[in-house]
């Protein structure tokens, strides 16, 4: 990458398994992209390794239990049909071509939303200043990521780019802040078991419950900056490769419609007799 900076990439699966398959206290992490993403993402699970990632990865598992992910399912749901009601509109006012993944972002960061903070920006119907906020950093990082002067922190928080990515990074943090505290407070007056009852009857537990009844094996709990790295990292790693994935199907589903209705006659079969007609778990 220009005449300084050595890179080696794997294509061949048989490499790629190597390195995916490696224990987390060897396996190398991306630092160039790491070192633009620390500001924002702090030292969750993307970034951090090691001894930290091994406490944090324990801490975190009882957030992809069964029973946590399953009631996440009428969330998708929900959004995925305020996503269509909005494509229905746009084909009757004679719309022939969608842009799927910005739709397909908004989706995922609005299903993402609700399931990490429990928070409902309707922001697939209008502009969310939080949810824009992500997007532009994850395209600020990308932008620097390729701007090989830019890598330099020194020079790039003397540009505009630099101090727009700072003020940016400063509106998620606060974000991620406010609802952290106010779980904690709520969390405090309530008294644990109040707590459970409650989020029992709505049966939704969000991430950051769980993030913060989290303990280690000492009994240690998580700090608020681990809480808000973890959770921040969550709503930008998971938005972005979701809705890459889903793109991509669609893409190619649209491209070949005879798999577009063997999906569609699979999807049938499945829902046949069954009322409401949504996917479950």
């Amino acid at each position: 990458m220009g005449p300084v900076m050595p890179l080696v990439t794997l294509c061949h699966p048989d490499m790629v398994r190597t390195v995916l398959s490696a224990s987390a206290a060897i396996a190398p992490k991306d630092m160039i992209l790491s070192r633009f993403l620390k500001p924002w993402l702090g030292d969750g699970l993307l970034l951090s390794g090691g001894d930290k990632w091994s406490r944090h990865r324990r801490m975190l598992t009882p957030a992809f239990h069964f029973n946590i992910l399953k009631s996440y399912v009428r969330i998708f749901n929900d959004s995925v049909n305020i996503m269509h009601a909005k494509w229905k509109r746009l084909v009757s006012e004679g719309s022939a071509h969608l842009d799927m993944f910005e739709h397909i972002s908004l989706m995922t960061l609005d299903s993402l939303q609700k399931c990490v903070f429990s928070f409902d920006s309707n922001c697939q119907e209008k502009p969310s200043e939080y949810i824009s906020a992500v997007l532009e950093l994850s395209a600020l990082v990308t932008k620097r990521s390729e701007q090989l002067f830019l890598h330099m922190d020194s020079l790039y928080h003397l540009t505009s780019e630099g101090q727009r990515f700072r003020r940016v990074c400063r509106l998620v943090h606060d974000f991620t802040d406010s609802i952290i505290q106010e779980r904690r407070r709520t969390l405090h007056d309530q008294g644990l078991d109040d707590l459970l009852k409650a989020k029992a009857k709505v049966k939704t537990l969000d991430f950051i419950d769980v993030l913060l009844l989290a303990k280690d094996e000492d009994g240690k709990e998580l700090s608020d900056e681990d809480i808000r790295a973890e959770a921040d990292t969550f709503m930008f790693g998971g938005h972005d490769t979701t809705a890459s994935g889903l793109s991509w199907v669609l893409y190619n589903l649209a491209r070949h419609p005879e798999h577009q209705e063997r999906c569609r006659q699979e999807v049938r079969e499945l829902l046949r007799d069954r009322e409401p007609k949504e996917i479950e778990w």
